[in-house]
């Protein structure tokens, strides 16, 4: 851990600081997507029949959502290095673990506890970027940020297969370890402590407490925590099935990869474009209109899931819609979400990390659940949420969208 404490860095510039936060998150996304291809290896390996091999998605979503509760405190007192450092560690090591598991309840067990410990690497890039800038120019970075993190579930599940195909689902876990230990240790040479000593928070449970409950009461910030969650756990939702709904119900196992390789592309897309547009609309016109469009492609969806031939060629473009919506959502509500929040900015990151995780988590695994050899639970969950996150944007937005409203640092 001293390693990552005080250590000589020339400055970190913008490019370098996005490919790093981005890398950073990434970690998460690969040990979830590239796990998808192998589910029915691992699920035959261990005997374990239907809907209980999502328990392997599901299991880390959960452990990260409960387990981003905690790192942004420490971040606030220690430091943003320490708590990353110990993340990596983790990392690496439970993916070694998980690579050697004989049974099925203890792969499940590691990746719970590892979604645990490793939730700083989803929770404190946020908080970096906040103590550099604010306003609509973090809306950008993280933008960008999200960006170069969706390429990594873009190519994942190839990767995946690759090595699935070559040495077998436990390679994946050993891929995992490796991709670790290389940011952990362009993070140690590299990654200045961020944290002005002014804004350093007491690690006292009261402060912590009421820092978090702060970052939660805020009526024109919690809406766009609560909104994320929704929409983000119908897209877990599809995470969960998806192997089961493209590989079984239509039939393209082979083409997985590629299949959801081509949904998330619009994801990427959507990125990189907001990065261009919202310092000039403003995250709340952007995110707004988004959600509009989330909600129409979930009534498409839902129409077309509703007829008993429904077909992939109509299924996958609705779902790249929804997704490619999603990546003007993501980065613009967590900004917006995150604007008031300068001087407990680990804190607040932490408490809204956590509550769209746990949220989007339980949701995702109630919908992957659902499954029942149609894409109808899935539009039906993705259309609800929609509607709902619609709701809370409106309670907090005091009933009037599109509101101009220009974000200050």
């Amino acid at each position: 851990m001293a390693l990552f404490g005080h250590h000589r860095h020339h400055k970190l510039g913008e490019r370098e600081l996005i490919v790093l936060m981005a890398l950073l998150m990434s970690l998460q996304a690969f040990g979830i997507d590239s796990m998808l291809p192998a589910l029915g290896a691992i699920s035959s390996e261990f005997g374990v029949t239907g809907n209980e091999r999502q328990f392997i998605i599901g299991a880390y979503f959960l452990g990260s959502g409960i387990g981003a509760f905690f790192p942004g405190a420490f971040a606030d007192k220690f430091g943003r290095r320490p708590v990353l450092a110990l993340g990596l560690v983790v990392y690496v090591v439970f993916s070694l673990a998980c690579a050697l598991v004989t049974s099925f309840e203890w792969l499940v067990g590691l990746r719970l506890v590892q979604g645990l410990w490793c939730a700083g690497l989803s929770v404190v890039p946020a908080a970096i970027v906040r103590d550099r800038v604010g306003g609509d120019r973090m809306a950008r970075l993280m933008s960008l940020i999200m960006m170069i993190f969706l390429a990594v579930p873009l190519v994942a599940p190839a990767i995946g297969q690759v090595i699935l195909n070559f040495v077998g689902w436990r390679g994946i876990f050993a891929a995992m370890a490796i991709m670790g230990t290389v940011v952990g240790i362009w993070v140690w040479i590299r990654l200045p402590e961020s944290l002005a000593p002014e804004n350093q928070q007491d690690i006292e449970p009261r402060t912590i407490l009421r820092n978090m409950g702060t970052a939660l009461m805020r009526r024109d910030s919690i809406g766009y925590v609560i909104g994320s969650a929704l929409v983000f756990g119908s897209l877990f939702g599809f995470l969960n099935s998806s192997q089961q709904l493209i590989g079984e119900h239509f039939g393209a196992g082979q083409s997985f990869a590629l299949i959801f390789g081509a949904a998330v592309l619009g994801m990427v897309v959507a990125n990189f474009t907001n990065s261009r547009i919202v310092e000039w609309f403003g995250a709340r016109r952007v995110s707004h209109a988004a959600l509009l469009v989330f909600i129409s492609a979930g009534v498409a969806q839902f129409i077309s899931a509703g007829r008993a031939d429904q077909q992939l060629w109509e299924f996958v473009p609705i779902l790249a819609v929804s997704m490619a919506s999603l990546g003007f959502i993501g980065a613009n509500f967590s900004s917006i979400a995150m604007q008031p929040f300068y001087h407990i900015a680990g804190a607040a990151s932490s408490a809204q990390t956590s509550l769209r995780m746990v949220s989007g988590a339980v949701l995702g695994s109630a919908i992957g659940f659902a499954y029942d050899g149609t894409a109808r639970p899935l539009a039906t969950a993705m259309l609800s949420c929609g509607l709902l996150a619609l709701a809370v944007i409106l309670y907090s937005e005091k009933g009037k969208l599109f509101g101009r409203r220009v974000l200050e640092s």
